[in-house]
């Protein structure tokens, strides 16, 4: 504990965003770059708690408490160490996570909780620019093979932990880049892709071998790739986009937020992307179907091309700016919050259903029929929607972009050639140990667990390795 009286002389510190006018004209970080002295006094702020429900919370299991007391006193190579020895990329969750830790933070009870978050990529930070992060590879090689199917941050946190236990380790990423969602799910303005190469070329030194540009189950047979490792892991994602059963879905102007994002991240990596299949918001009244970091990538996204005007809808209801009563500490809580895109403007509303979309004889999409809807608890509990009565509405729109979130793994192709089992959910089923259906093949991250948030994916990753590691010690 760095100072009993911490949480009394400081208040919570937040990062501060660059001005709204500026960040607009670039793709760069919105976030400003920190000062030690403030960061040092969040870690002040910890309270060393008997029970840190911080650590708890979090999926990777982070040590918060200890890491926070050494940035107190300044020890910041030791907080990286202890900080690395639980997540093997601190700089994505820093940037990306919605920070678990600090919703179930003890202070957050009376005060606002610690900004664990902030301490974390301070902590990185500072370990890239005084060149702590080295290339850790292994002492001893076992000369077992292992295929990782994806380089998202599942299939990343896997590999590295696997390269370290010895074996020979091959990234395979149908994209002509590593990275995942990470390259081209995620905008720039959240994640420079600088952050992300440095990462690689570390995994690149330690020995991962990465193979971009080949489609596993398309132009590389699955079956081929599994006769050549002694073990597999699938870590491909959840890229099975959730789609919208309306009238007018056919229309042009109405593509999946991937689709968009995609783009953009490829033009920023100095890409062109051919005029025929360019989607773009400049000029164009811009409708966001999702409430969610994907949709709110798509505002910010749609905002710096230029769009006349962005709304998103949103079909839940809006959360409560306080905890409500059924949304105790410590859990996640269910809170009104507004993303840096959502600052920087455009439109929100919540409570509102989709019904039609509307397009001109050309078949471009030209607006959008929606109604608002209330939510209710039936006699057993549980939420029902309902239409409000003449509640219909119309909004001119010339760009729809759908960011409803994912429904499971890509059906075909690898799953079927390797002919693993599906849940009901249309994830990959595995048991305990991250094991397929199929012997030696493993899953881990959205693949198998659904579209959730980069900490899962890196803690499934390192779990994976774990297992595999036990796996290839037994044959």
């Amino acid at each position: 504990m760095g100072d009993v009286e911490g949480f009394l002389k400081y208040e919570r510190a937040n990062p501060h965003g660059r001005p709204v006018a500026e960040r607009l004209a670039d793709y760069h970080d919105v976030y400003e770059p920190l000062d030690d002295l403030t960061v040092m006094h969040q870690g002040d702020r910890c309270m060393d708690c008997g029970i840190p429900y911080c650590h708890v919370a979090c999926p990777l299991g982070n040590y918060i408490p200890g890491w926070n007391e050494l940035v107190s006193d300044g020890d910041w190579e030791r907080a990286l160490v202890d900080l690395h020895r639980d997540n093997n990329f601190p700089e994505f969750t820093g940037h990306l996570c919605p920070a678990l830790c600090e919703g179930a933070c003890s202070l957050g009870l009376n005060f606002e909780p610690v900004a664990i978050k902030m301490i974390e990529l301070q902590i990185i930070e500072r370990g890239f620019a005084e060149g702590w992060v080295r290339p850790e590879p292994p002492r001893r090689l076992t000369g077992k093979r292992v295929a990782v199917v994806g380089s998202g941050p599942a299939g990343l946190a896997a590999a590295q932990q696997l390269r370290r236990q010895g074996h020979e380790v091959s990234v395979f990423e149908r994209a002509d880049r590593a990275g995942g969602l990470l390259r081209y799910g995620i905008p720039e303005f959240k994640l420079e892709k600088h952050i992300l190469d440095r990462r690689l070329a570390q995994l690149e030194a330690e020995g991962v071998a990465f193979h971009t540009g080949v489609d596993v189950g398309g132009g590389l047979p699955a079956d081929e790739l599994a006769r050549g490792f002694d073990a597999v892991l699938l870590a491909g994602g959840a890229r099975k986009p959730r789609d919208l059963s309306v009238e007018g879905r056919q229309l042009d102007g109405v593509y999946f937020a991937m689709e968009f994002l995609t783009q953009q991240n490829q033009r920023c990596a100095g890409d062109v992307v051919p005029s025929d299949d360019a989607i773009s918001a400049a000029g164009k009244r811009v409708i966001v179907i999702g409430g969610g970091d994907t949709g709110a990538d798509c505002v910010g996204t749609s905002l710096r091309q230029g769009a006349l005007s962005v709304t998103s809808f949103e079909l839940l209801p809006q959360p409560p700016l306080q905890r409500a009563k059924d949304n105790p500490w410590p859990e996640w809580p269910r809170i009104f919050r507004t993303a840096s895109s959502h600052e920087e403007g455009g439109e929100r509303i919540y409570a509102v259903q989709t019904k039609r979309l509307i397009g001109d004889e050309r078949g471009r999409v030209t607006a959008i029929e929606a109604s608002h809807v209330i939510w209710q608890r039936d006699a057993q509990g549980r939420m029902q929607m309902q239409e409000v009565p003449d509640s219909t509405f119309t909004l001119p729109c010339d760009l729809v972009l759908l960011a409803m979130g994912f429904t499971g793994a890509e059906p075909g192709g690898l799953l079927d050639q390797l002919g693993v089992e599906l849940s009901p959910r249309g994830v990959v089923s595995t048991d305990a140990n991250k094991m397929t259906s199929r012997p030696g093949v493993f899953a881990a991250g959205d693949m198998s667990r659904g579209q959730s948030l980069i900490v899962w994916a890196i803690a499934e990753g390192r779990a994976a390795a774990t297992s595999i590691g036990r796996f290839l010690s037994q044959g």
